[in-house]
């Protein structure tokens, strides 16, 4: 069909009304498929050091976003945690697996991705294979069309050319890839070596292989495919993972295609973001009630710390963080205030008053306290620091207020305030969210004085008659003591 028949016809089914137009814009969408692919054990700045065109391919053609791990208590970072972060959607604190033997994983209640589209939409086609066997035997549930665990004697060869044919001839519509040679490089010869970076060059090839198999597809022009790339963990300069180091910690995403821009840079992404966005992908609408983690990276929701990324500084007084990181700044965003009149004085630079930060920033201050379990939080967000505050000449305590703008709520009706919450405590220091209307007196609506770890709050709020704005206000006291992080802070009214 020629152009000016196309347009004509398009023209000719607008005029016939909205029903031919939706039934002609069905016809004409392409098949949503879903590719994950695994990499065990591979960090993206040595990805970036290697000869690793393939995934510099899709890197060009679609984001890269860093996106860091916990830490113990919640887990350590080893590859159980990791996998089943990924793959479930949900932190360690919900699917509960703490080591690589998986005793006592919460599954049932918060499966793989793939159970859930076998679950949302039976007809779909699903198919993972994995070099790791505890992916494929464990994580994945029996409810997957397709589960294989390549034998140790085949490997990452034998995963690549299975997961190949299966994109090249079959038709499935999700499919996850484990592939492990990195992370066994990682452990052998340490990510500073050039055997790790052979290996990564190794793997790009096989992700080369795989998308090939993608694209060489005979319907591939009638289909839409969401190739994301991750990791479980990272690795130190002389190998090994497990702890809170932020090479440790490192994973990341490279996803291309569907609605995503080209060259894209990301900083608003998590781990449990990968199967959430493999459901929304394939049209698979998530139950609040499931209680997952991750949004959809097609669905970025920044908020208004985010926007102060390009503000930040690099340190002033703190020594462990690297000169060149960005990563703190006191100027609050548009219509935010901090209130330090009744703080201390003195103290260290970056942590006096409601700081807004990083976790690269944050985390590197001091590790091992906590501060990497702050998970739920994303991209910028506000810290209270009394801890670290204190560790340079001071006088007086840590008293510090965060104040929201005045939000529009409607009189007499039920408003919610949401927010993520990171609270350490030690007596005898508290935190308390106080919310004032038109104006008003502020009134106390939760305190914090026990350990709340990376929660999102919900606050139901009964809005007086008449009023027509809320505002929000988080105070911080303390002093040698340790800090609470909030992040993602709305009122909606109901």
């Amino acid at each position: 069909m020629s152009r000016r028949a196309l347009l004509m016809s398009a023209a000719a089914l607008a005029a016939a009304g909205p029903l031919a137009t939706a039934t002609a814009a069905r016809a004409a969408a392409r098949t949503p498929k879903v590719l994950v692919i695994g990499l065990d054990g591979a960090l993206l700045n040595r990805i970036k050091d290697a000869d690793a065109p393939h995934l510099d391919a899709l890197m060009s053609a679609g984001l890269t976003s860093v996106s860091p791990l916990y830490a113990d208590p919640m887990a350590p970072t080893l590859s159980g945690p990791g996998w089943s972060t990924i793959i479930t959607g949900v932190w360690p604190d919900k699917h509960h697996v703490k080591d690589n033997a998986f005793t006592g994983n919460a599954f049932a209640q918060y499966p793989d991705f793939l159970t859930r589209i076998e679950t949302a939409k039976p007809s779909l086609s699903t198919y993972a294979v994995a070099s790791w066997n505890p992916v494929t035997d464990t994580i994945f549930s029996a409810k997957v069309d397709t589960r294989v665990s390549t034998p140790d004697a085949e490997y990452d060869t034998g995963t690549t050319s299975r997961a190949a044919a299966e994109l090249a001839g079959g038709n499935r519509d999700a499919v996850f890839v484990h592939l492990d040679n990195v992370d066994h490089a990682g452990h052998s010869y340490g990510a500073a070596s050039s055997q790790y970076l052979d290996a990564i060059h190794g793997v790009d090839t096989q992700v080369g292989q795989l998308v090939a198999a993608v694209r060489g597809r005979s319907t591939y022009g009638s289909e839409d495919w969401l190739i994301m790339v991750t990791a479980d963990h990272g690795h130190t300069d002389a190998g090994g993972h497990g702890g809170s180091s932020a090479a440790e910690r490192q994973t990341f995403l490279i996803a291309s295609g569907g609605s995503i821009t080209p060259g894209s840079t990301r900083y608003d992404i998590k781990m449990p973001d990968v199967a959430v966005s493999a459901l929304a992908h394939l049209g698979i609408a998530v139950d609040p009630a499931w209680g997952l983690d991750g949004r959809p990276l097609q669905q970025p929701t920044p908020d208004a710390f985010d926007a102060l990324r390009p503000q930040l500084q690099t340190r002033a007084d703190e020594t462990g963080i690297g000169s060149a990181v960005v990563g703190f700044t006191h100027t609050p965003p548009a219509g935010w205030a901090v209130d330090n009149s009744a703080m201390g004085t003195g103290g260290v630079t970056e942590w006096r008053g409601w700081t807004f930060t990083t976790d690269e920033f944050w985390t590197s201050a001091e590790r091992g306290q906590w501060r990497e379990t702050n998970v739920r939080a994303r991209n910028v967000f506000a810290v209270a620091d009394g801890d670290e505050w204190v560790d340079k000449s001071y006088t007086g305590t840590f008293d510090s207020t965060l104040i929201s703008p005045a939000w529009p709520v409607t009189g007499g009706r039920t408003a919610t305030l949401s927010y993520t919450s990171h609270y350490r405590q030690e007596a005898p220091q508290k935190g308390e969210v106080l919310v004032s209307y038109d104006g008003g007196t502020p009134v106390t609506v939760r305190t914090y004085t026990a350990d709340t770890v990376s929660k999102a709050e919900s606050i139901s709020l009964q809005v007086p008659a008449g009023v027509t704005t809320a505002q929000v206000r988080f105070r911080y006291t303390g002093g040698n003591n340790w800090f609470w992080v909030v992040d993602g802070v709305r009122i909606t009214s109901g």
